[in-house]
């Protein structure tokens, strides 16, 4: 009897915790499913058949665990870009520096695994951390600004990316370029400071895929922002600045202060998303590696509700996009830029639905 009790309580509870992230998220279900409904209309409008659109989304991103690595391998990134825009808007400030706050802390990390020899087991967090203080110090300094004048991080962050991008393409380009090389590029970095392939260690996961240690990281990255924003008193304070920074001064904090140290965590996350490239992929500093990941983050950000899990979802999502955007192309003759321009719409009507969402409330 008490056996049955337990259960029933149980089912309970699991269809009201269902219940309630269905009501929490369905703005987000549906804004994804109208997006794919769209895609399938577009090409019957076209002539074709959408089932083939389906199957070659389904075949793409999930045939077999190398396909499902490349799409985790196109996730990571987003999910430190993710993650940085969602733990600033926490706090009412919206980061749009990532872009250069990962191309800083990519080179910071280049830098130190170039010319600084030591075993794996150090270099390899020294990067990281090297990467993560250059990126924090890059997102401190709007943070710096709006506590000190009042400057909208918004301005100071999208100059900060202009000032990131043409300092690292001057570094490249006329100082660390490698020799004899059209290509702008710095030299490798050591081995030792590089992470290792998921498949040199897991048997299931193929030894020629992207996917590296950098996904790793970027799960652990998941939960550690969950813990820290739901269980700590600095995760409070965020919160509290971000939702009341009238009530919070009442309360002793310093606002002022918070906004500062919550830029800097920002930046230090998305500094992550260079780590990922430089120290899990290329093996030295590419310009313009980046294809707009710390843009994208806003999106993924925005798809996922700034919350952790919810960031690591959406990143998925559009990881498995950019993966099969290119075969799409190629098989259904899909010009990649209008399959691109959807996920525009989805987040456009994403923000419509939750409008909406708010206003039924």
């Amino acid at each position: 009897m008490n056996i049955r009790l337990i259960v029933v309580k149980l089912s309970i509870y699991t269809f009201i915790q269902i219940r309630k992230l269905l009501n929490n998220c369905y703005p987000q279900l549906l804004a994804t499913c109208g997006f794919f409904l769209l895609c399938g209309l577009v090409l019957l409008l076209r002539g074709q058949n959408p089932l083939e659109f389906y199957t070659t989304i389904f075949v793409s991103g999930f045939s077999s665990f190398d396909e499902f690595g490349s799409v985790l391998f196109n996730t990571t990134p987003l999910i430190f870009t993710g993650l940085a825009v969602a733990i600033g808007y926490k706090c009412g400030l919206f980061n749009i520096g990532c872009e250069g706050q990962l191309n800083v802390g990519a080179f910071a990390a280049t830098l130190v695994g170039m010319y600084l020899y030591l075993p794996s087991i150090l270099l390899v967090p020294l990067c990281i951390g090297i990467a993560m203080i250059a990126g924090a110090m890059w997102g401190a300094v709007p943070g710096i600004l709006k506590a000190k004048f009042g400057a909208h991080e918004v301005i100071n962050t999208i100059m900060m990316n202009f000032i990131a991008v043409a300092l690292t393409n001057f570094l490249v380009t006329s100082v660390f370029q490698e020799p004899n090389q059209m290509i702008p590029h710095t030299s490798q970095i050591y081995e030792n400071a590089r992470l290792s392939r998921l498949g040199n260690y897991i048997p299931f996961i193929p030894k020629t895929n992207l996917l590296n240690d950098s996904f790793i990281i970027a799960c652990v990255c998941v939960v550690l922002c969950y813990i820290f924003l739901k269980y700590t008193r600095w995760g409070y304070e965020l919160r509290l600045v971000g939702n009341a920074p009238d009530v919070a001064a009442y309360g002793g904090i310093n606002p002022g202060v918070v906004i500062i140290w919550v830029m800097a965590l920002s930046g230090g996350i998305a500094g992550l998303a260079g780590v990922a490239d430089v120290m899990g992929y290329r093996y030295r500093f590419l310009d313009s590696f980046s294809s707009g990941w710390g843009f994208t983050g806003i999106a993924v950000a925005l798809l996922g509700r700034n919350h952790p899990f919810g960031v690591f979802a959406a990143a998925l999502l559009f990881g498995l996009l950019n993966k099969v955007a290119l075969d799409i192309e190629l098989l259904l003759n899909v010009p990649r830029g209008l399959f691109l321009a959807g996920q525009g719409l989805l987040i456009i009507s994403l923000v419509c639905l939750e409008r909406i969402q708010k206003k039924n409330r």
